[in-house]
């Protein structure tokens, strides 16, 4: 305590051991909510970043069942099945019975939810180029790789 009133009567802090600002969490989570406000201006329709997760994967993979399409776009049980739900509502994901186990669903795209992703694919594309527009081209292969090798 003495010397932390010393250090301060002198001018002198002492740098702290743990700096917020220099930790990755945190500067991962700025970096996340930058992105998100990037997300939220210019997908131009109502989709949010798991909806838009969800159907882009389901247009890339096709069919799949809901748990298999929640470990391909990282989301917990509960959390794909409010997604799908409300892309389901919305007449952009649909369910059938799978040909090869009559006890689990699939879910796909409708017609309407193939034609979301064709349309938001250009924005989505746009997101990132803006999102890694501080960075130049070699800087940005090296970000998404590094960060692909923390996963």
């Amino acid at each position: 305590m003495a010397k932390v009133a010393a250090q301060k009567r002198n001018g002198k802090a002492s740098k702290p051991g743990y700096v917020l600002d220099e930790q990755i969490g945190f500067i991962l989570r700025q970096v996340s909510q930058r992105h998100a406000v990037i997300f939220a201006r210019e997908i131009g329709i109502n989709l949010t970043p798991t909806q838009w997760a969800a159907l882009s994967k389901l247009a890339e993979v096709g069919a799949c069942s809901q748990n298999q399409l929640g470990r391909l776009t990282s989301m917990d049980v509960a959390t794909i099945k409010g997604v799908i739900d409300r892309l389901t509502a919305r007449g952009l994901t649909e369910t059938s019975p799978d040909p090869d186990d009559g006890r689990r669903l699939l879910v796909s795209l409708t017609r309407a939810g193939q034609q979301m992703a064709e349309k938001v694919a250009p924005h989505a594309h746009a997101i990132s180029k803006e999102t890694l527009a501080p960075l130049d081209a070699k800087e940005r292969e090296t970000l998404i790789a590094l960060l692909s090798r923390l996963r």
